[in-house]
């Protein structure tokens, strides 16, 4: 029961040190391998009765900073504790309290708190949170004085009543006798468990081991890492950075992070956190208070202020006396770290170095027996390919007659040399991309690469990572920096297929690399050079797209510095037999049947034929006929050409005299299609010349159930 005690006359001096005496005899029970500090008390508080009368005891343990405390013991009397969580020698950083949580915030810095009556005192006014809090545990009268240990306060004895105001001076002289004997013996207790407690998290870091051999690539473990971690070293974020062995940038190995907020970089320079130097030395950094102690003139500074991080301990990894990366932890909070997690997350660091250096010798291994192998099988092929792409593309070697083809070929000669922008329009499988390799390999770019994107056939969430790149990290399953095309492409010529295909957000990047030839690889922040000559090709009104809205104007003023209109097959009469009669050779020699020509039945129907899908349609007829043939000349039979119409008759304008336009031609063509192969978006696919994706993407364009 809580009782009101009536104050007793003091004891003599002997009798004050008798009880002073016992009660350091009590704090035997603190050197003990188990520590209770809701009872640790029990004695003491006994004992002190006499000298202050009291319904709770309580012992106070400030920090290294001496801006928070833990509770080292209490005494609650009859009633139940209040700092559970909050105990000194649970070395738990989230059980600390501010020192006016409890108003110790004057002892702490050396003067007595003397309260008589809570309820009523003024100077509680401007705490109400703490009143209620004291009230709500029947605490009306509070005495408190420093504990000092080694001449410096190391924090704080109170006593409390339910009983107001009773106390008076004379209980401050008998609380300060009383912790001048116990506040040596808080500290040797303090330091003893610490020094237990440091003993259990260095094992428990060692055994960290297990974790990281489990797998040669660190990232998949962080995870798991810091769940391990977690128990022995409190945290709100994770992050680990190791030096790329190319670059010397810091690539992102993997972060943890309990809130949502900023993307971590993939990639950092070294120079852009204040701390880098510090840690290019090899020195642990303990950062207290970010707001005050990190440069918002720093990139990498910004970042970690902008995610609300107050506390940060970052460790270097040494590799073999080298700093090549750090392991870094965060906390939303001030002055949560301490020189005591210091020495934890070095020793964290040094587990991390060994598993990190174990899988760089994994890769290396991987990448040598990789290359040494690509290297022998690219030598080997170099050279053959080298004369014959520069001949099959040659525009000598470029299989037209047609007056209208002839015109296409003389404007790709005169622009090749040059490093201009062309743009290359006209329907599907009209070889657009035949042309552009012409023109590479005329150009000064021709012993560069050559690079083809057909930008239909990639997803709309892929395109941007295979044009651009993307760093590791950028994203799910990005495990590794990827180089993107136009980084392929450096020194060459980069050849976008489909450009009328790009969503308007890849259009204003695309523009972007065009109008400065600069870009950034996905999840990167270092600018890359796009030394490119660009080709562009598109079966689509462009300017037709740019009054719909479709297209950017501005991109496509970029693109058509200089136009080429390729002209349809239907309107190259005198090309159907000569690219026939390639096809048959070539396809034939692949089959192995030979070159058997064509049956004049054969050049009749292709004659006759309207080639929608012009060549490409051209080309898979004869292969199909090529497979179905007996070894005897190709005929119209097995040409299996549908759709008729007369010989030498006049080409696409002439059918659109009615004024139709291409892009209605195209539906139509489309429709036809799709009928005869009754739904069957593959054969359909196949008869127009051009891939499902295509077609999918031109369904969508028209409107037509796909």
């Amino acid at each position: 029961m809580w009782g009101t005690r009536r104050e007793r006359p003091m004891p003599s001096k002997e009798h004050v040190l008798a009880d002073l005496l016992a009660c350091v005899a009590a704090f035997a029970q603190s050197l003990r391998e188990t520590f209770d500090p809701r009872h640790f008390l029990a004695e003491l508080s006994s004992r002190a009765q006499r000298l202050v009368p009291h319904d709770r005891m309580l012992i106070a343990y400030v920090d290294e900073a001496a801006s928070t405390y833990t509770v080292f013991a209490e005494h609650p009397g009859e009633g139940p504790p209040l700092h559970e969580g909050r105990y000194t020698t649970d070395f738990d950083p989230a059980g600390r309290y501010t020192a006016d949580d409890w108003d110790f915030d004057a002892v702490l810095r050396g003067a007595p708190l003397l309260v008589g009556d809570v309820q009523s005192d003024p100077r509680w006014t401007d705490k109400p949170a703490a009143r209620t809090r004291l009230l709500a545990a029947r605490i009306r009268a509070r005495v408190a004085v420093p504990l000092y240990a080694g001449g410096r306060i190391i924090g704080a004895f109170a006593l409390a009543s339910a009983t107001p105001d009773l106390y008076g001076e004379e209980h401050v002289v008998a609380g300060r006798q009383i912790a001048g004997v116990i506040g040596p013996f808080v500290e040797n207790v303090v330091h003893l468990h610490r020094e237990r407690y440091r003993a259990r998290r260095l094992r428990a870091v060692s055994a960290l081991a297990p974790i990281l051999g489990s797998s040669l690539k660190i990232g998949d473990l962080l995870e798991r890492l810091g769940e391990a971690l977690h128990a022995i070293f409190d945290f709100d974020a994770m992050a680990l950075r190791v030096v790329n062995q190319h670059g010397g940038e810091l690539e992102l190995v993997g972060a943890l992070d309990t809130q949502e907020g900023p993307r971590y970089a993939a990639v950092a320079a070294p120079g852009e956190y204040s701390t880098s130097a510090r840690l290019a030395d090899g020195e642990t950094v303990l950062i207290h208070d970010a707001d005050v102690e990190l440069d918002p003139a720093y990139a990498g500074d910004r970042r970690i202020l902008a995610r609300g991080r107050k506390s940060l301990l970052i460790a270097p990894l040494l590799f073999a006396g080298r700093v090549d990366g750090y392991v870094y932890f965060a906390k939303r909070r001030r002055r949560w770290y301490g020189e005591a997690d210091v020495e934890v997350a070095q020793a964290v660091a040094s587990q991390i170095v060994i598993a990190v250096q174990h899988q760089r010798l994994a890769e290396k291994q991987q990448l040598l027996a990789v290359v040494e192998a690509r290297a022998r099988a690219l030598e080997a092929r170099v050279e053959s390919l080298r004369g014959a792409l520069g001949d099959r593309y040659d525009f000598a070697n470029v299989i037209g007659r047609a007056p209208a083809f002839v015109e296409t070929l003389e404007q790709a000669q005169r622009v090749a040399p040059t490093e201009t922008t062309v743009l290359l329009t006209g329907e599907s499988g009209t070889g657009k991309e035949v042309v552009a390799r012409a023109i590479h390999h005329a150009s000064p770019r021709a012993e560069g690469p050559f690079v083809a994107v057909n930008c239909a056939a990639l997803p709309d969430t892929l395109i941007e990572s295979e044009l651009f790149g993307h760093e590791r990290g950028a994203f799910t399953g990005a495990d590794k920096l990827t180089r993107g095309r136009f980084e392929l492409a450096a020194g060459g010529t980069l050849f976008l297929d489909e450009i009328g295909e790009l969503m308007p957000g890849l259009q204003a990047k695309l523009l972007r690399v065009l109008q400065e030839r600069q870009y950034e690889r996905v999840g990167g922040t270092v600018t890359l050079t796009a030394d490119v000559r660009l080709i562009a090709a598109t079966n689509r009104d462009l300017e037709q797209a740019v009054a719909d809205g479709r297209f950017r104007e501005d991109l496509y003023y970029r693109l058509a510095v200089f136009p080429i209109r390729l002209p349809a097959l239907r309107a190259r009469d005198d090309d159907v037999i000569l690219l026939g009669e390639h096809f048959v050779r070539e396809i034939g020699a692949k089959l192995g049947k030979g070159d058997p020509g064509l049956s004049r039945d054969a050049r009749d129907a292709l004659l006759s034929h309207p080639w929608p899908g012009n060549i490409r349609e051209l080309q898979n007829a004869i292969e199909r006929a090529l497979i179905v043939s007996d070894g005897g000349l190709i005929t119209a039979a097995q040409l299996a050409l549908t759709v008729k119409r007369e010989p030498h008759a006049e080409p696409a304008p002439a059918a659109r005299a009615d004024g139709e336009s291409l892009g209605a031609l195209e539906r139509r063509t489309i429709e036809t299609a799709l009928a005869r192969a009754k739904g069957n978006k593959s054969r359909t696919a196949a008869a127009l010349g051009i891939t499902r994706m295509q077609l999918y993407t031109r369904l969508r364009r028209f409107g037509l159930p796909g």
